[in-house]
């Protein structure tokens, strides 16, 4: 495989998000085994586009931009799934639902999920709700996140500088975040605690890492939660709910330099997920 097409709503030079940054590593270890990889927004994609590169592979990861149209038009193509979210619901959020079960009329873009050689999920956790709710055999977790070699060395030397006896807070306008209720949670107890916010990506980590704990009780099902391994990587306890994928894997129980190890290692074991499902057609259930 030479060719590889990578569609998204949005790159990191546009939104420095959780997926951003995880799509921008997957692009370049891709590109750097010498796979020619092509990024196009997906509000870009048409059927001609499509019947251009029909002889490539595709991974589609965010798509809420994503006509219709092309999504018909991949069913005949070669493609899979990186899933961040919940875009098979209505309302994304399987929260809202009980034990993340949703009713069939809340369930969209089946087929493009079923046509998919596969649908890869970034935590067991989160692959679960996911079979809950499709009942498809193509579903795939992950079991983690990819964050670039710069940033494994940042959060190293972070991880073994001496912290304060403080909790970190996210602050986010994000409801399902629930800063609030973080904030509720240390008054309640007396705890102190600091607000930070979303500034620069190393400055967040750094005041992240400058305190013990981070506190963080997301509303609705964490697929991952980027934020929840840095502060483990950067040596911190977390005291959070049971909302976070990230919490119910394996290596979860490691920190500081073991897990920052752990997490370089996924820089190879993921990449071979996603090239073994481009190449292998035992996912591809059409």
């Amino acid at each position: 495989m030479n060719e590889i097409v990578f569609i998204a709503d949005f790159f990191v030079d546009e939104i420095l998000g959780g997926g951003e940054l995880n799509n921008d590593e997957l692009i370049k270890i891709i590109g750097g085994r010498g796979h020619e990889i092509k990024p196009i927004k997906s509000s870009f994609v048409d059927e001609l586009f499509l019947e251009a590169n029909k002889g490539t592979k595709f991974i589609v990861s965010n798509f809420a931009l994503l006509s219709e149209k092309a999504k018909k038009h991949l069913f005949d193509l070669e493609y899979i799934i990186y899933e961040h979210d919940h875009k098979y619901l209505t309302t994304r959020n399987p929260a809202d639902f009980p034990e993340f079960k949703a009713p069939p009329d809340k369930i969209i873009n089946y087929e493009f999920y079923k046509n998919a050689r596969a649908v890869m999920c970034q935590t067991s956790f989160h692959k679960s709700i996911v079979e809950r709710n499709l009942e498809l055999p193509n579903i795939i977790s992950l079991g983690g996140n990819l964050w670039s070699e710069e940033t494994l060395g940042f959060l190293l030397e972070i991880s073994s500088q001496e912290k304060k006896d403080v909790c970190s807070i996210m602050s986010s306008n994000n409801w399902h975040k629930n800063t609030a209720g973080a904030v509720a949670f240390c008054q309640a107890r007396g705890i102190e605690y600091e607000l930070i916010p979303a500034s620069g990506y190393y400055d967040f980590l750094t005041k992240l890492g400058n305190n013990k704990k981070l506190v963080f009780f997301p509303k609705t099902p964490e697929t991952l939660s980027r934020v929840v391994v840095e502060a483990r990587m950067a040596g911190m306890s977390v005291t959070t709910n049971n909302l976070v994928g990230a919490t119910k894997e394996d290596w979860f129980s490691l920190k500081g330099e073991e897990l920052i190890k752990k997490v370089k290692t996924m820089r190879g074991s993921i990449v071979d997920i996603v090239l073994e499902a481009l190449n292998e057609n035992t996912f591809n259930i059409k």
